[in-house]
């Protein structure tokens, strides 16, 4: 058996066994990752080169300073102002789907859902209705806007670090609107799907009092993060590291600042409790992983198999690879899927010799957007689920998917033409 074989073996039983044992996806990642070692599918030499170390620090960082800004209740309190204005039920949801957007923008989806969905589930008990489908808006649109920023998501850190995008690019790209625009028209589209779910929901609502915050610190290290990523994108001949260290910079700054106002073990333990090291390790694992299979030739032979199907024309790939990506990422998780698919398009673009823009944006608005199908596609579906059956709710599949089918699709065919019209001409 050749070198490409026994990597293609290799590679497409890691998939198999993540999608089948989710639990173990990092354990399956690192355990794939040491056997392409082993069995010399990849030099030694190559392993640290083929992780993405800027990638990691920035999700380690951001998630760091997300648990800090959680603590502090800077969140909530915007939430509730929101609720003052709003005179009913249906703008009550409307106003925190958009807020919870807004949110994941900048902090990841599953952070904002377990910012923003108690919220909902508070007004829903002082007016003795189901929390379901508010629960659901909020987790759907915070998936949604995921793909807006540099640092919305990781399926977004993980595009940035491969095509090389700083912070700014996620707004204007080649003298053209940028992804963040896109996303707000589609995120337009998509709110309308929840105003006709949510047109009989007129029930009055009142706030009776405002959640008291004590530490702004928490809110300023996050803006001064957001802020640094913004002025580096700016600057020339910055070290390929740079955004890593700047959101590890900020934590760490965090951590010292909160250690001495209140105590160092509990800042930490509060740090480490939203630290998923579960997908760090992952992705790790899946940085050598697809490095393997690169290097025994695998992923030309991936993407010569897309441009057998799409043959040369880029709106047939570019159809093809976005709706394809919404498919499966309704049922895998989309961080390995994108991790994977974003060498397989630089091959596609390569052998074709076309700039890889419109196939990138293609794969993550197709990968992002596409979770939002199914209760399982996201892990931001998955805490929101995990939030309603503490309340003893459970949502059935179909119960989900009535209000998150019609967001999505509205959501994605606005993006893949906005993608196309910008892009692909």
């Amino acid at each position: 058996m050749n070198d490409l074989s026994m990597g293609l073996i290799l590679f497409v039983l890691t998939y198999v066994l993540m999608i089948s044992l989710p639990r173990y996806r990092a354990h399956v990642a690192i355990t794939s990752a040491a056997l392409f070692v082993v069995l010399g599918l990849l030099p030694v030499s190559k392993v640290f080169k083929a992780i993405d170390f800027n990638v990691l620090m920035m999700i380690a960082g951001t998630m760091g300073t997300v648990a800090l800004f959680i603590e502090s209740k800077m969140p909530a309190l915007l939430a509730d102002y929101i609720i003052d204005k709003a005179p009913n039920v249906k703008w009550v949801v409307l106003a925190l789907s958009l807020f919870s957007g807004i949110i994941s923008a900048f902090v990841d989806n599953v952070a904002t859902v377990l910012m923003v969905a108690p919220v909902a589930v508070q007004i829903s008990k002082k007016l003795n209705i189901s929390p379901v489908k508010s629960v659901i808006a909020i987790s759907i649109a915070s998936n949604l806007q995921g793909a807006a920023t540099l640092v919305g998501d990781t399926t977004s850190i993980l595009l940035g670090g491969h095509a090389d995008m700083n912070f700014m690019d996620f707004f204007v790209y080649q003298g053209k609107p940028g992804l963040f625009w896109i996303v707000q028209l589609s995120m337009m589209a998509a709110t309308m799907i929840l105003y006709i779910a949510f047109r009989k929901d007129n029930q009055k609502v009142y706030l009776e009092e405002y959640t008291i915050v004590e530490d702004f610190v928490p809110t300023f290290l996050l803006l001064g993060t957001i802020l640094s990523l913004i002025v580096a994108s700016f600057l020339p001949n910055m070290p390929s590291l740079i955004n890593g260290y700047l959101c590890m910079g900020f934590l760490l700054l965090g951590l010292v600042i909160q250690s001495v106002r209140y105590s160092f073990s509990d800042t930490l333990k509060t740090i480490t409790a939203e630290l998923d090291f579960f997908t760090l390790f992952l992705l790790a694992g899946l940085f050598v992983v697809i490095a393997g299979v690169s290097e025994v030739g695998a992923i030309d032979e991936i993407a010569k198999l897309f441009v057998k199907f799409g043959g040369t024309n880029v709106f047939v790939l570019y159809t093809l690879l976005t709706f394809a990506s919404v498919i499966l990422s309704a049922f895998i998780d989309n961080i390995p899927y994108v991790a994977t698919m974003l060498p397989v398009v630089s091959g596609i673009a390569a052998q074709l010799g076309l700039d890889p823009t419109v196939l990138y944006f293609g794969l993550l608005s197709g990968a992002t957007l596409g979770g939002n199908l199914t209760p399982i596609g996201a892990s931001a579906n998955i805490a929101a689920i995990g939030i309603l059956r503490k309340e003893n709710y459970e949502v059935k599949p179909w119960t989900f998917m009535k209000i998150s089918i019609p967001y999505t699709l509205a959501a994605v065919l606005t993006g893949y033409v906005l993608i196309w019209l910008l892009f692909g001409v």
